[in-house]
């Protein structure tokens, strides 16, 4: 789970792209980078840090061009190194130039690594952007492809969640895979640029109109000078799209959409808008099916754990008719506990991250709503804040069913021994917790929750992987 960027067709893509980027900040805390444009040379810059360390104004200024693309990474594929970091260039002796920057995860990467290798191309780093673009690269150079259809191989033969930026010197691509699991919208900006990103509130630090999904197995073209068709797409206010692609066999090949449902339970932030649902709204009617299935239980006040559990939590006390209350405040200069590389940092940043107003909690009968489970350690140290600031009861409430099996597609759950509903019963899980009672939704009602129920991946849930596990 990472954010991405791409920025086409203005002077100002770089300080564009870094606006963008820093909205998308939630999605991604390790590194950041961008590859600028200008026509002639594709500059890159990429570095261990937050958006606003990385790219200060002197930086942005080294970064002329008019088309961007930027990437915020959050580990899952490859060490926390800057070698790691994306987006990935390389460069030909033939001339042109590709950088790449991806959201995703491939299940297959070791074995098309191996074919690579074997065909004599060198791996910088074991991410999986860089194998992306290096097989593109691979399709172009060796086997005479065109940029398109290079993709269109690479999407026959790579399995996984990948939505991918890719600029050329002059042009820039968008890509996504034939499951669409994660997200990815575009649109246009007020002086005519084309912007796509992981999320709409994104786009919307952009004033970007004109908002489409990048369809499953589609792939947009953007450049200059070559008129403007499209497939079926109206943006009148742009002379710069060229072509929008989409191979409906690829599509239909895959069966159906498989969105990441963890989308809307946890990763994006409430104002986005993506798979045909606003965010706020599929935490909202999470809440209240939690609260439904608690009638009687009368408690004091409704309680979210901050940020990504607040409209949870107001869908149980809209529901439940008990007051919303913000007794745990936040630090919001701590990043997201979840995402952090290393568990003993997650420890760290849960002691910083989170503290009680004073006098609040004393003999208080509580629910406490938070999104999720996944390791424990965050609300296990949450329940001792509040147990300590006296309250009477404590009952946790979790807006996702049980997380008892490893993501491959863009979260960072690869080995099953780490999670805390993989190894112990919820009678135990409560008890390790410190709650008088625990429930989670469960994966009827989760699926309730969306109109479209049958477009999403819920295999962290349920086991069922659409694309198989890794080879």
């Amino acid at each position: 789970m990472c954010g991405i960027i791409g920025i086409f067709g203005t002077d100002n893509a770089a300080n564009m792209a870094a606006l963008g980027l820093f909205a998308e900040q939630h999605r991604g805390q390790e590194s950041c980078g961008m590859a600028v444009s200008d026509g002639l040379v594709i500059r890159l810059r990429k570095k261990m840090g937050l958006v606003k360390e990385v790219f200060s104004d002197d930086r942005l200024s080294e970064l002329p061009g008019t088309i961007a693309i930027g990437h915020v990474r959050y580990p899952t594929k490859g060490s926390a190194t800057e070698f790691n970091t994306q987006p990935h260039l390389v460069e030909t002796l033939a001339g042109p130039t590709y950088a790449l920057a991806s959201n995703g995860d491939l299940v297959n990467y070791a074995s098309i690594r191996k074919h690579l290798e074997a065909q004599n191309v060198y791996f910088k780093s074991d991410n999986d952007g860089e194998l992306l673009v290096k097989y593109l690269a691979y399709r172009i150079i060796h086997h005479g492809d065109e940029i398109s259809e290079a993709i269109r191989n690479l999407m026959k033969e790579v399995k996984g969640a990948y939505s991918c930026v890719l600029c050329t010197r002059t042009e820039l691509y968008m890509f996504r895979d034939p499951l669409s699991i994660r997200p990815m919208v575009w649109g246009i900006a007020p002086d005519g640029a084309v912007v796509v990103a992981s999320e709409s509130c994104s786009l919307d630090t952009l004033d970007v109109v004109d908002r489409h999904e990048v369809p499953p197995a589609g792939i947009i073209r953007i450049s200059k000078g070559q008129g403007n068709r499209d497939a079926g797409t109206t943006l009148e206010r742009c002379n710069d799209i060229l072509v929008i692609e989409n191979d409906p066999n690829l599509y239909r090949n895959s069966g159906t959409e498989k969105h990441c449902i963890f989308e809307h339970i946890y990763f994006s932030r409430p104002d986005s808008h993506h798979f045909g649902e606003d965010v706020y709204r599929v935490r909202e009617s999470i809440g209240a099916i939690l609260a439904k299935n608690d009638e009687g239980l009368n408690p004091d006040l409704i309680v979210p754990v901050p940020d990504s559990s607040n409209f949870i939590g107001l869908g149980y006390a809209t529901a439940s008719k008990v007051p919303l209350s913000l007794g745990l405040i936040r630090n919001h200069y701590i990043g997201r506990t979840f995402i952090k590389p290393e568990q003993t940092i997650r420890d760290e940043s849960v002691r910083q991250k989170f503290n009680v107003l004073p006098n609040f909690f004393k003999d208080k009968k509580i629910v406490l709503v938070d999104d999720s489970i996944v390791r424990g350690t965050t609300i296990r140290k949450i329940v001792k804040l509040i147990k300590n600031a006296g309250a009477a009861e404590i009952h946790l409430r979790i807006g996702s069913p049980q997380v008892c099996h490893s993501c491959y597609y863009g979260i960072d759950t690869p080995d099953a021994g780490e999670l805390v509903a993989n190894c112990f019963s919820l009678e135990e899980i409560r008890s390790k917790i410190g709650v008088d009672s625990l429930k989670h939704i469960n994966i009827g009602d989760l699926r309730s929750c969306v109109q479209k129920p049958d477009n999403y991946c819920d295999a962290c849930f349920t086991g069922d992987y659409p694309l198989g596990e890794p080879t």
